[in-house]
């Protein structure tokens, strides 16, 4: 039962990566992060993600953020503890910036 909710939450995430439309004002590149529980969790990720906008991120919640970022888009990536891109909790991360599992965030936004 937990292999197949696994294997679910990453068919969903491809997905949602696959679905979101480039834009001429794109993050070229792979945001990628993990949800569920650290350390291990589950991958998921931006593709090209549109810059300018806050993206809440798929599978993180409030009892369970988002975890493990890693920027290797060509932008800069500022990422929020908080969903909406609200909240003073928050950290600037340059273009090919990994970060480990103590990271948390629910919220991105690409310059």
């Amino acid at each position: 039962m937990r292999l197949r909710n696994t294997v679910l939450a990453v068919a969903s995430a491809v997905a949602l990566v696959c679905a979101v439309p480039t834009s001429a004002n794109a993050a070229v590149g792979d945001f990628l992060y993990k949800v569920g529980v650290p350390p291990v969790g589950v991958p998921a990720g931006l593709a090209d993600p549109e810059s300018g906008k806050c993206i809440n991120l798929f599978g993180a919640t409030e009892l369970d953020p988002a975890f493990a970022p890693e920027n290797l888009t060509r932008s800069t990536a500022t990422v929020f503890l908080d969903f909406d891109c609200n909240g003073d909790t928050f950290y600037v991360m340059n273009p090919g910036k990994r970060l480990g599992d103590r990271l948390k965030l629910r919220s991105v936004v690409f310059s």
